[in-house]
């Protein structure tokens, strides 16, 4: 069952040339692949997957990409996203083909609730979010949208470590280390204080020192 629908058209040429053209034609470039099916080179209109792209549910959800000319689905994750590095802008995207029950691994994002609530909180702590996304594995129709992180009774020193975490039924984060996700620390504070150098003289003299001085030798 997918709650997002793609629409896209297959491409019939390749290339960094082409897929430049398609660029400005407000088209980008895709490839579906997996599933024991042929790749499928497609185009999607740049507007619809830009505004896809700002969702959060649409990288940890499987999808329905329906290409036209092509019977069949196309149920989908998406697995990578090329980003052009100065305009943060999607140049490509790849597709895999999933079914229900397939074990997949994505990337979910760790979401710390009640920290304004927490002792820690209150006592001028601050919350450091080691871990922003964690690597989970569970069937394709079952990815969480988050991990969410109860911090409501946490103080400064406390520490969640991942063994910590209650995951959703069916997820797994594989790890050989019990690694950090989150802690919360002291505010750092920073005192300047001033130094007065002791013992110092001045070795400077004046030229009516120096005249004197050379007089009386």
């Amino acid at each position: 069952m997918t709650d997002l629908i793609v629409e896209a058209e297959l491409r019939e040429t390749t290339g960094k040339g082409d897929a430049r053209r398609m660029r400005r034609a407000g088209l980008l470039p895709g490839i579906i692949y997996g599933g024991g099916k042929p790749d499928l080179a497609i185009t999607i209109n740049a507007n619809t997957i830009g505004k896809l792209l700002n969702e959060e549910a649409f990288y940890t959800s499987m999808l329905e990409v329906k290409v036209k000319g092509k019977r069949g689905k196309n149920t989908v994750l998406l697995k990578d996203v090329q980003w052009e590095p100065i305009l943060d802008t999607a140049m490509h995207l790849d597709f895999m083909r999933v079914s229900s029950a397939d074990s997949v691994t994505v990337e979910v994002p760790v979401i710390a609730i009640n920290f304004e609530k927490c002792p820690g909180d209150v006592a001028g702590g601050l919350l450091d979010v080691i871990r922003h996304v964690l690597e989970i594995t569970c069937r394709a129709d079952s990815i969480p949208d988050s991990i969410e992180v109860d911090c409501a009774n946490m103080d400064i020193g406390d520490t969640v470590h991942i063994e910590d975490l209650t995951l959703p039924e069916g997820a797994e984060v594989i790890h050989d280390v019990n690694f950090t996700v989150l802690n919360v620390s002291a505010k750092k504070i920073i005192v300047e204080t001033e130094t007065e150098e002791e013992g110092t003289t001045d070795d400077t003299t004046s030229d009516a020192d120096a005249d004197e001085s050379a007089s009386e030798a």
